[in-house]
């Protein structure tokens, strides 16, 4: 296997550990009927988060290097959208989605016992969420789709 295929495995991978946190940990979250289980759901949160940081680096670094390989720059389309796509993904998870979620969890771990129901009005403000988490997820598997098949 040479550079090309070495450093293609390495941008797999990467995707992977960015995608695969994303997607459970948004879907844990939203199962947690607790204090005690959104306390755990963000405990497993934070020591996944290392993954898509980790990954994030390596598809950068990995991307470009095969883009400067293949002498492909952003001359093509697909993965100019993709490149924005990406962007605008991690705006709504790190700008949008983990702030806010960040807030509510520790305004219920403050003022509630482990074993107490999320309030309703916690768990309406984690619902008002759920759309935005789902936005990110799309825009995930569209830039997989992107990336795969290439399509303009």
């Amino acid at each position: 296997m040479g550079l090309f295929g070495i450093l293609l495995v390495l941008h797999i991978l990467a995707s992977i550990a960015i995608m695969g946190p994303t997607f459970v940990l948004f879907i844990i979250r939203r199962f947690a009927k607790t204090v005690g289980q959104l306390h755990f759901a963000s405990g497993i949160a934070n020591r996944l988060s290392i993954l898509p940081k980790i990954g994030g680096t390596v598809l950068i670094l990995t991307g470009v290097w095969l883009m400067i390989i293949t002498k492909t720059g952003f001359s093509q389309m697909w993965l100019n959208v993709s490149i924005l796509l990406a962007l605008l993904t991690v705006v709504l998870i790190d700008g949008w989605i983990e702030p806010r979620v960040n807030k509510i969890e520790k305004s219920i771990s403050e003022n509630y016992d482990q074993g107490n129901e999320i309030p309703a009005e916690f768990g309406l403000l984690i619902k008002k969420i759920v759309p935005i988490e789902t936005a990110a997820q799309l825009l995930m598997i569209a830039i997989l789709v992107l990336m795969v098949m290439k399509p303009f």
